[in-house]
C-alpha cells in the first residue's frame, strides 16, 4: 500500500490544553502526513470542537475506546493521567509519545530529540516514547552538535524560564501582577513592597513574578535541589547517552510570558574554538545563530517566541579555560520545547503505518 493510499492516524490526548493548542496549529503549518486526527481530552472539555488543518473536529472523552484504530498517540496530560492512560493506548495498538515527566527515567522508554538521538526511537519495548522537559529541550539541540564534535564532559546551567512553564495559570498569574503593579512607578524601590501590592496570591509561584526573579522552579528534591534542576541533568545525560556527565543547574522564573533562556558553560574533552562552534551551531538542524553583540544581535526571549529553533548566542570561549564555551540560548518551551518536538517524533515514526 503506498503513502497516498494510507496515511497514519493521530489522536492528541490533551487536545484543548496550552500545549494541545500549539500542536494543532503546528500540525496545520506542516507537511500533512496524517490520515484521521482524533482529539481526546477530559470530560470537561468532550463535546467540544476545535480547529485542526483548518477543520472543526470534535473532542472525544478521554476513555479505552478512542485509542481503537489509532496508530500514534502525543500526549501531553499531567504526569498520573500519561501513567494511567499511556498503558491503556500502547495495548490497543497505538505507540505514544508522551510530554509528562511519567515515562522520562524509565530505562525501557527512550528519551528522544530528533536532531541529536533519533536513533533511540527504534528501541522502545513499552510502546512508549518519552519528550522531554521544555528546558533541557531548548539546550540540548545546541549541545549535541557541540558534543559530537568536542564531547562533552561538564555543564553548569542558568536557567531563565517563562511563566508559561507553569502552564495557563503561570500565564494569568503574570498577567494579572503586570497590571497591578504597572501603575506604581514607585514598586520595588523597598523591600517587600512589590509582595504588599500584589497581596497573598501569587498562583503558582513561592513570590512576586512581575517586578522580581524567583530562583525557583518546580518541587523540591534531595539537598535543596528544585525538580527542574533535576531534570536538567537526569535528561541531559540520558539523551547524550552520557550518564556520568557532571551537570550542575540553578533553575529561575523571569517575568517573560513565553521562552526559556539559559546560560550554559560547557567544558568539553578537547579545546574548543568560538568561531568553529559557531559554524557548527549554523549547520546543525534546529539552531540559528545569532550573535553580533556589537550589533546588539543575540537571542532575547521577545525576538524567539512563536519559532521553532533553539536560537544561539553570546558564543565566546572561556577566559580561564580552553576546553570551554559559554553560550546563551533561547527557545520557545510550547513549541521546540513541548509541541513540535512531540511532533517530530510522531512524524519520524509515520512512515511504519504507511506500509
Amino acid at each position: 500500500m503506498t503513502f497516498e493510499q494510507r496515511k497514519p492516524s493521530l489522536a492528541i490526548v490533551g487536545a484543548s490544553g496550552a500545549v494541545g493548542t500549539v500542536m494543532r496549529g503546528i500540525i496545520t503549518e506542516r507537511e500533512d502526513l496524517w490520515g484521521e486526527i482524533r482529539l481526546v481530552a477530559s470530560r470537561r472539555s468532550a463535546g467540544r470542537t476545535l480547529p485542526v488543518r483548518g477543520e472543526m473536529v470534535e473532542v472525544q472523552l478521554l476513555e479505552p475506546g478512542v485509542f481503537n484504530d489509532i496508530d500514534i498517540a502525543v500526549f501531553d496530560v499531567p504526569d498520573e493521567v500519561s501513567a494511567q492512560w499511556a498503558p491503556i493506548a500502547t495495548a490497543r495498538g497505538a505507540v505514544v509519545v508522551d510530554n509528562s515527566g511519567a515515562f522520562r527515567m524509565d530505562p525501557e522508554v527512550p528519551l528522544v530529540v530528533p536532531e541529536v538521538n533519533a536513533d533511540a526511537m527504534a528501541n522502545r519495548p513499552k510502546g512508549i516514547i518519552a519528550n522531554p522537559n521544555c528546558t533541557t529541550l531548548s539546550m540540548i539541540v545546541a549541545l549535541g552538535a557541540l558534543h559530537r564534535e568536542y564531547g562533552l564532559a561538564e555543564l553548569v546551567v542558568a536557567s531563565y524560564q517563562a511563566a508559561s512553564g507553569a502552564g495557563q495559570s503561570g500565564i494569568d498569574t503574570l498577567h494579572d501582577q503586570l497590571v497591578k503593579v504597572a501603575g506604581d512607578r514607585e514598586l520595588g524601590s523597598r523591600a517587600g513592597d512589590v509582595r504588599t501590592a500584589l497581596g497573598e496570591d501569587l498562583g503558582p509561584f513561592p513570590a512576586p513574578l512581575a517586578l522580581n526573579v524567583v530562583p525557583w522552579a518546580g518541587s523540591l528534591r534531595e539537598a535543596g535541589w528544585s525538580s527542574e534542576e533535576m531534570k536538567v541533568r537526569n535528561e541531559s545525560r540520558k539523551i547524550l547517552d552520557l550518564p556520568e556527565l557532571k551537570i550542575s543547574a540553578t533553575c529561575v522564573r523571569v517575568p517573560v510570558v513565553t521562552t526559556h533562556s539559559l546560560s550554559v558553560h560547557a567544558v568539553f574533552n578537547t579545546e574548543v574554538d568560538a568561531d568553529n562552534a559557531r559554524d557548527l551551531l549554523a549547520a546543525a538542524p534546529g539552531v540559528v545563530v545569532c550573535d553580533d553583540p556589537e550589533a546588539g544581535d543575540f537571542p532575547t526571549p521577545a525576538d524567539v517566541v512563536g519559532t521553532d529553533p533553539t536560537w544561539v548566542g553570546r558564543i565566546r570561549r572561556s577566559l580561564d579555560d580552553p576546553r570551554a564555551l559559554e553560550l546563551f540560548l533561547c527557545g520557545d518551551n510550547l513549541r521546540k520545547g513541548a509541541a513540535l518536538n512531540t511532533l517530530q517524533i510522531a512524524e519520524h515514526l509515520a512512515p511504519e503505518f504507511t506500509k
